[in-house]
């Protein structure tokens, strides 16, 4: 999973960049400290490897992972040049969805580029500047399609759907609301790779005070949750700030130091829920004496196509998936133990795969 990590200059973003990835990108009090797209790779924190790792005596643990991109902050205008221009939207464009940092907090000592606090319109200016830029990507398909429209159907077809999305956006609609009227028209608006197609998580930047209550005293806060309800996006609270102190401690100070706070979880938890349930994805585990391993996947994933994941030799040969739900399993003690109780059931090519599903392929190529 890749997240592109976006926002205006001095809202909280490459604070939490870094304390997410502990990655060290340069984080500052003035805009565009960030001029190049800095990436990390993050762990997703996961229980049951460890627990799955213990009972195999594996000598390798391998998490799912997240790729986190963030890009310069953005001003009015970058669309078009100003501040570092546009040429740092290319870098999120691969992404799978977008982290809109939004600032919900009041400080005199960090300015704001538009002079006051106000998240809404803060995330109508980002919209905007991605709008801008997904009109360029379609004015340009739109120049190369017209020419091939003339002498074929198809090709006509998807002028139509290219004109009518233009139009959707000079409206200041982003593409994810525009409804597809075919199955053509969703691979074309997929193929385009547009910013705005891409659907968002807003994290809610706060001061330390906000995070016990999860921001529900906030105005700004609440503000950014019923904007995100209207839009169909995810919202999560997150003091970047205090995100960069629980980057620097080990797990167990980490754990107080959360419950001092009263907080369950840190905010790159948050995050990754967040990611999961707005992607709709989960991880099955693989587990063994050689390694243990968690793999992400869609909801809705059949067999064949979850084995795929770990080779396609997996997937072109495949015979049967052994399941077994992995609390089952460290119930039970040993895979061998919940054989006997007739917990491992052996399923074949129209199984979904669940989340938390211990799997053992087995295939022929």
């Amino acid at each position: 999973m890749k997240l592109g990590i976006v926002g205006l200059p001095n809202v909280g973003k490459s604070t939490l960049f870094n304390s997410l990835t502990k990655a060290g990108a340069e984080s500052a009090n003035y805009p565009f400290c960030t001029i190049d797209p800095n990436v990390g790779v993050v762990a997703v924190p996961d229980e049951r490897l460890k627990l799955l790792t213990d009972l195999y005596h594996s000598a390798k643990t391998t998490p799912a992972v997240i790729e986190f991109v963030d890009i310069a902050g953005l001003v009015k205008g970058a669309s078009k040049g100003e501040g570092l221009g546009n040429q740092f939207l290319a870098n999120i464009r691969e992404v799978d969805a977008i982290v809109h940092v939004v600032r919900c907090f009041e400080d005199p000592n960090v300015i704001h580029v538009d002079g006051s606090v106000d998240p809404v319109r803060d995330i109508e200016t980002i919209n905007l500047e991605l709008i801008f830029s997904d009109l360029e990507i379609l004015e340009r398909r739109i120049a190369k399609t017209a020419r091939a429209a003339r002498n074929d159907k198809t090709q006509a077809k998807e002028l139509q759907l290219l004109e009518k999305l233009k139009a959707h956006l000079e409206e200041e609609k982003l593409a994810i609301s525009y409804e597809t009227e075919d199955e053509d028209e969703q691979a074309w608006l997929l193929e385009y790779n547009l910013l705005t197609a891409k659907p968002v998580i807003f994290a809610a930047n706060v001061a330390e005070d906000d995070l016990a209550d999860d921001g529900a005293s906030n105005e700004y806060v609440r503000e950014v949750r019923q904007y995100a309800k209207e839009t169909g996006s995810e919202v999560f609270v997150i003091c970047a700030q205090i995100e960069q102190e629980i980057a620097e401690l080990d797990e167990d100070e980490k754990q107080m130091f959360l419950e001092d706070l009263g907080l369950k979880e840190s905010g790159l938890e948050k995050l990754i829920r967040a990611s999961y349930s707005l992607l709709g994805l989960l991880s099955y585990l693989t587990a063994g004496e050689t390694e243990t391993r968690a793999w992400t996947i869609k909801k809705g994933t059949k067999a064949p196509q979850a084995a795929g994941k770990i080779h396609s030799d997996f997937e072109r040969g495949f015979i049967r998936a052994e399941v077994v739900n992995y609390q089952d399993l460290l119930d039970c003690g040993s895979y061998a133990a919940a054989k006997e109780k007739g917990l491992v059931g052996l399923e074949g090519k129209d199984y979904v795969v669940k989340d938390g599903d211990v799997i053992l392929f087995r295939f022929n190529v």
